[in-house]
């Protein structure tokens, strides 16, 4: 049973992992004909509701770090979850790359803990269908690498255009309990309309993979 999230709410085979509850709230409220709110349980604002093409979908922050992130994924995949997209901000490593620009994941470079406990050496791959489907979703972003690291201000690797907190512990920990997972990051400080493109994007990756399904009850490989 889980024990961080007490969802008061049914909870779909499709979520959104934003790590800000503000981020959970404004995906619940631009993607959900009437949301409602699903957890509050340790301030893990967490919303359940259906998209306007009538799929069910849960918008469920994770905190920040891997730790907090990892618990709120194994305690969805208890409850139903099978397939995740975290929509959230990264760090930008590279120069070049603006505030706002989007990138979608294709690998994580395991330099957190958390990924570390759960056997993650080196790189963590997102499942690939899924990230298939979130780039064309997302035209306008790129596909690069993402390094995640416990510190945010201190100790950021080399190998990746951008950082962040949650991602191998997400894709490590998706692997391990078997939930599809996939990434589309905004180079901070992202606003809420870059969030919000993100936000639509991933659910528009999770609803095509509903529409391959559709009839069996099994995702068709892409």
């Amino acid at each position: 049973m889980p024990t961080y999230l007490l969802p008061t709410a049914p909870t779909a085979r499709d979520a959104l992992l934003p790590a800000d509850p503000g981020h959970a709230l404004l995906l619940a409220q631009g993607l959900l004909t009437s949301p409602l709110m699903s957890n509050h349980s340790h301030g893990l604002w967490g919303y359940h509701g259906a998209t306007p093409d009538g799929r069910p979908l849960t918008i469920q922050s994770t905190g920040i770090g891997g730790p907090s992130a990892a618990i709120v994924l194994r305690e969805l995949s208890e409850l139903g979850v099978e397939r995740a997209v975290r929509v959230g901000a990264c760090t930008a490593l590279d120069p070049a790359l603006d505030p706002g620009s989007a990138i979608v994941a294709e690998r994580a470079l395991a330099g957190d803990g958390t990924s570390a406990a759960l056997g993650a050496t080196g790189a963590v791959a997102p499942d690939p269908a899924l990230t298939r489907r979130l780039a064309d979703a997302a035209p306008d972003a790129g596909v690069a690498s993402v390094a995640s690291t416990d510190p945010f201000y201190d100790g950021r690797p080399d190998g990746a255009p951008v950082a962040d907190l949650e991602s191998a512990a997400l894709l490590a920990l998706g692997d391990a309990v078997g939930v599809a997972v996939a990434a589309i990051l905004v180079v901070g400080p992202p606003s809420e309309d870059r969030i919000a493109r993100a936000g639509s994007a991933a659910s528009a990756a999770l609803a095509a993979g509903q529409d391959r399904s559709r009839g069996s009850g099994i995702e068709s490989p892409a």
